[in-house]
């Protein structure tokens, strides 16, 4: 394509963005589109040994590499990790987010989650979409309509999920979302019990083997939220 596109992905905790739709990330970035993560906590409530504090200075650095390692761009919002709440102010936060940024796609969490934090990063972000649309919807900066919105697979997330989209994912590509989310420790094994990388590898593979490739990364389409085509990823 020489249309040069802006990929967004809304993770509800630092790492988030990167397991779920990292390698489609790096696709995208590597073919010369801007990639953007946005990080609407840090999820500095989840180590084992280490403050609130502490570990919110350690995800930072992590943010940091993790986007550099795939040529991404990282944002990071104001808020508290388990303490996010659906409301006119996380609401309007990333209106004015997706209002300066521009996004053509945004990718985001699918709200049928066990985790608080994930099913409201959800809908805040498929609220304020629609709202950064509107013209009337009055805030600093002017309207911004994306051309599609769809939901990554995350395992916290599992209810009522349909993959129906997939994005391919050739060898390079993975070893580069390899790269990229092994800069958080959280993926290598130090802070939690649950085996995030193989548990992504074998759905890696198990989507390829739907899609008819040897790794796909799964979406689940919704309705267009300013009439542009579902599903509208055009690598």
């Amino acid at each position: 394509m020489t249309e040069k596109l802006h990929l967004m992905v809304f993770g509800a905790h630092a790492a988030d963005a990167e397991i779920m739709a990292g390698a489609t990330a790096a696709k995208y970035a590597k073919a010369g589109h801007k990639v953007t993560f946005v990080h609407v906590t840090l999820g500095e409530a989840g180590h084992k040994t280490l403050s609130c504090e502490e570990y919110a200075a350690q995800k930072r650095d992590e943010v940091r590499r993790a986007a550099e390692a795939i040529g991404a761009n990282a944002i990071v919002m104001p808020y508290r990790d388990a303490e996010l709440e659906y409301n006119r102010e996380t609401i309007d936060a990333t209106v004015d987010i997706i209002r300066e940024q521009k996004p053509d796609i945004i990718l985001t969490h699918w709200q049928g989650s066990f985790h608080r934090d994930h099913e409201y990063t959800s809908k805040v972000v498929v609220r304020a979409t629609g709202l950064a649309a509107l013209p009337a919807y009055e805030r600093a900066l002017p309207a911004h309509s994306t051309r599609s919105l769809l939901y990554a697979e995350n395992w916290e997330d599992p209810y009522d999920f349909s993959d129906d989209f997939y994005v391919e994912i050739d060898d390079e590509i993975y070893e580069l979302w390899l790269k990229c989310v092994t800069q958080y420790e959280l993926f290598r094994g130090k802070v939690s019990s649950f085996p995030y990388v193989q548990y992504y590898q074998g759905l890696f593979m198990m989507r390829g083997a739907l899609a008819g490739f040897k790794r796909a990364e799964a979406f689940m389409q919704r309705k267009p939220v300013t009439g542009a085509p579902v599903a509208w990823l055009p690598i």
